[in-house]
């Protein structure tokens, strides 16, 4: 298995198989015309993807499944690590094989190459916007369906953290919980004793947004307190009640949140707060440019 490939084992690289099967039948469907009119069949072809932008590179995985559920002879030289920084005019990939092979993969590839790698590289200018400061930019839930373990992976790749993978493997009690549970303190005390009845004990997160709620939230079992759209400000006076609270006990975790942007980041980068999730790392990201360029060409090895 290719290094790229050792966090994606398993459930998850059969999942990415799958992922990957069904973006070609969306995109060469029963054939690819153009090739089969104008592309000798058993034409073999060298093709390289460049950088027409900088940035941070992901989505090696994902470009190596597309070639080779088209073409499983087909090699793939990757010319950057994954999490590696690259300029505009840089080499990605080289690939030999079969052009019609290339071809047909060639669109599919570069968008999971493209828009990966645009993951990773907004997830570092976040990181650098708070370098220093002792605290990790995390990802949340908002994905694109389907693509959440890959689009992690790149969040990675840029130097930030993952949040939870999904509703599955920790708790986080939020308005519409409170809502549906009679109140604050009832969902809270719920989430508390459900995460301790599992083995290992499930973390769990609470959101405020009160000083009320705040006050609650300061518990035994509780694994990180959640400020949602807080100020700058608030979230200073929230981090000092929420020391006082704790006093010389388990301090929980502090999480700041909330249309945070990468002009208002560092304001919230304060003493006392663990982590800063955003939503932006994933759900409206910019992706990155790159280009094939095929060369017909019997490869000699």
């Amino acid at each position: 298995m290719a290094a790229a490939d050792r966090d994606l084992e398993g459930a998850s690289l059969a999942a990415l198989r799958d992922l990957v099967r069904l973006a070609l039948r969306e995109d060469v469907g029963p054939g690819d015309l153009t090739a089969a009119a104008v592309v000798p069949r058993a034409l073999q072809a060298r093709a390289t993807v460049s950088a027409k932008s900088a940035g941070r590179f992901s989505g090696l995985p994902a470009a190596q499944a597309v070639f080779a559920e088209l073409d499983p002879h087909l090699t793939l030289v990757a010319a950057r690590d994954e999490g590696e920084a690259f300029s505009a005019g840089d080499l990605i990939l080289t690939l030999y094989g079969s052009a019609t092979a290339i071809l047909a993969g060639e669109r599919t590839a570069l968008n999971f190459l493209q828009h990966l790698s645009g993951v990773a590289t907004q997830t570092a200018r976040y990181v650098a916007a708070v370098s220093g400061k002792p605290l990790a930019i995390l990802d949340t839930r908002k994905t694109t369906p389907g693509l959440r373990a890959l689009e992690k992976r790149a969040v990675r790749h840029g130097g930030g953290q993952n949040h939870r993978q999904g509703l599955f493997d920790a708790l986080l009690v939020k308005e519409n919980h409170v809502a549906v549970a009679g109140g604050f303190d009832a969902a809270v005390s719920a989430a508390v004793a459900h995460a301790a009845r599992r083995i290992p004990p499930a973390p769990v997160i609470v959101e405020v947004r009160t000083a009320d709620e705040l006050a609650l939230a300061v518990r035994p079992g509780v694994t990180r307190i959640l400020l949602d759209n807080f100020s700058p400000g608030e979230v200073g006076r929230a981090v000092a009640r929420i020391d006082a609270l704790a006093g010389a006990g388990s301090r929980p975790g502090i999480e700041v949140s909330g249309g945070i942007a990468l002009e208002t980041i560092a304001a919230y980068a304060l003493p006392g707060v663990d982590c800063i999730s955003i939503g932006a790392l994933t759900h409206s990201v910019p992706a990155c440019d790159f280009s094939l360029i095929l060369e017909p060409e019997e490869r000699s090895i």
